[in-house]
């Protein structure tokens, strides 16, 4: 079942890679950023992820904190998240990955973004994966969650590379922020 803005989350009770807490509300963070990327070596994965971490500090500054899940084993994710500014979480057994609603298509290497990313990132670093745990055909999800653990804004990708850009994401926080428009209140009048 997949979840919607306004949905509280499923709780997490969890540990990155680096054996840091990872819990879900998170009440000593304005938003978390949730994202769930597919196996520990995809390039598509590791190309956003770079550009993620390049921004990162812009993130924090607005009171985002990020946490990553991959369908990977910690071992495996250490060859390629351990450096990463942000918190990953290994989800070998899909636990969160089905929580969160997060699937599985054929479709998720049918679009040109795909490949292309994937490229960037074999140039980028000269690094290709040799095992892909639970699979290729895992697909993104992105989740803006406040402290109190309401969603603010989610998005389920329709490809491995259909995810929220850093732009994207700082634009939803600060959506996020601003005060509610209350409608003016109409007072009827009584003939006299």
């Amino acid at each position: 079942m997949k979840l919607a803005s306004g949905d509280v989350v499923p709780v997490i009770a969890a540990s990155t890679i680096h054996g840091k807490p990872v819990d879900l509300p998170d009440p000593m963070s304005r938003h978390v950023h949730l994202q769930f990327r597919r196996f520990a070596g995809c390039p598509v994965c590791n190309f956003h992820l770079l550009t993620m971490g390049r921004r990162q500090a812009e993130i924090a500054a607005v009171g985002i904190r990020q946490v990553v899940f991959f369908h990977s084993s910690r071992e495996e994710m250490l060859k390629y998240q351990a450096q990463l500014p942000f918190d990953c979480v290994a989800d070998a057994g899909k636990k969160h990955f089905k929580a969160y609603g997060v699937e599985t298509s054929a479709k998720a290497l049918l679009n040109p973004r795909v490949f292309w990313s994937g490229l960037r990132w074999v140039l980028t670093t000269g690094r290709f994966y040799r095992r892909a745990e639970n699979g290729i055909l895992g697909l993104p999800a992105d989740f803006l969650v406040d402290a109190e653990g309401r969603i603010v804004a989610c998005k389920y990708g329709a490809h491995a590379d259909d995810h929220w850009e850093v732009d994207e994401l700082l634009q939803l926080a600060s959506k996020a922020q601003q005060p509610a428009q209350v409608a003016p209140v109409m007072t009827p009048v009584v003939p006299g």
